[in-house]
């Protein structure tokens, strides 16, 4: 029984589900059969240094799904094995890219192998969505949607308000106006910027002006610019915000640039560099969604970032422990050399 499970300290999923998806694999296959014995509670918590709790926590999601029962006074035993895919889901996402590639991973590894995963990209386009979402909402046990709309906001109010509550799961972003029942795990890109530029501000009061840079070629929340001119205000920044940099773009002194987007922030450097302005002495710069790249890029680059692969496993546990839940997702500025 110890071989069929492994319990790996470095991963980021939760040790309850690497022990719910490890018994159900082996069931799946053949490696445990009906009427097999696993481990008591005590046993596994021993066997793996674990909690109690942990354990427990495994074993309640499995009893729950009929994997495994109680024979009480002899343990826990193999109840059925007809597993196959126990969640069918629809991930709708609104563009990828590297950061929601880490969401997609995380999330896909954390709800395990006994689960199928479309993904579908609408790229922001309501028509798109719709055809995408169709009209059938029997095919799919959960719809996990990253509601990322610029234009025609209320008719993609009205398509996911045609999804059933306790089948709907909300990913970056909340949509409030919903009717109550589904779950979400959501940045609030208001507040997280007001709060991490809050967390710097020692660093930014040597600086003589902000200047956030929202693209308008790629649309992102305009919340980003709300709570940029809220934070600013409050403290009395002085501020702009400009959809780009390019090659034109004039470069000045004493000024802090947030970026969003990878060429603006490649531009930006450049455009340093033409100058003679050292970043983090001449000129601050604050990049959005770090990388490791950005760890060592300039000698660091200061970035506020949420953490996408906990969005991810949060969203997974919310399904599989069938939770009506609503997460905010941390967000929090990493200081380097860059500001």
């Amino acid at each position: 029984m110890q071989s069929l499970i492994e319990i790996d300290s470095e991963k980021k999923i939760p040790k309850y589900l690497q022990i719910v998806n490890a018994v159900t694999e082996s069931v799946k296959k053949g490696k445990l059969k009906k009427g097999d014995r696993i481990f008591s509670i005590n046993e596994l918590s021993n066997e793996f240094f674990l909690s109690r709790d942990t354990v427990q926590k495994a074993y309640d999601l499995l009893e729950e799904k009929g994997i495994i029962e109680p024979v009480k006074g002899k343990g826990f035993y193999i109840n059925r094995t007809d597993i196959t895919a126990t969640h069918r889901i629809l991930l709708l996402f609104n563009k990828i890219s590297n950061y929601k590639k880490q969401i997609y991973n995380s999330f896909v590894q954390a709800m395990g192998d006994n689960t199928t995963v479309d993904l579908k990209i609408y790229h922001s386009n309501i028509k798109l969505f719709e055809d995408l979402l169709g009209s059938q909402f029997n095919e799919y046990d959960y719809y996990v949607i990253m509601p990322h709309f610029y234009e025609d906001i209320e008719n993609a109010r009205k398509l996911i308000n045609k999804i059933p509550a306790e089948k709907l799961l909300l990913l970056d972003k909340d949509m409030p106006d919903l009717r109550p029942g589904y779950a979400a795990v959501y940045q609030d890109f208001r507040k997280d910027i007001t709060e991490a530029l809050e967390t710097g501000i020692d660093l930014l009061k040597k600086y003589d002006k902000l200047i956030l840079v929202h693209p308008k070629v790629t649309p992102y929340p305009y919340e980003i610019v709300l709570g940029f001119r809220s934070f600013c205000m409050q403290n009395g920044f002085a501020f702009d915000v400009i959809q780009e940099i390019n090659p034109d773009t004039k470069i000045k002194s004493r000024e802090v640039y947030i970026v969003i987007e990878e060429t603006d922030l490649v531009n930006l450097i450049k455009g340093c560099r033409s100058k003679n302005l050292k970043p983090g002495k001449d000129i601050g710069i604050i990049s959005y969604n770090d990388t490791p790249l950005k760890e060592i890029l300039l000698d660091g680059i200061t970035v506020i970032s949420t953490d996408h692969a906990r969005m991810g496993e949060s969203a997974a546990r919310l399904i599989l422990e069938n939770k009506k839940e609503k997460i905010k997702n941390p967000f929090k500025i990493i200081q380097r050399k860059s500001l």
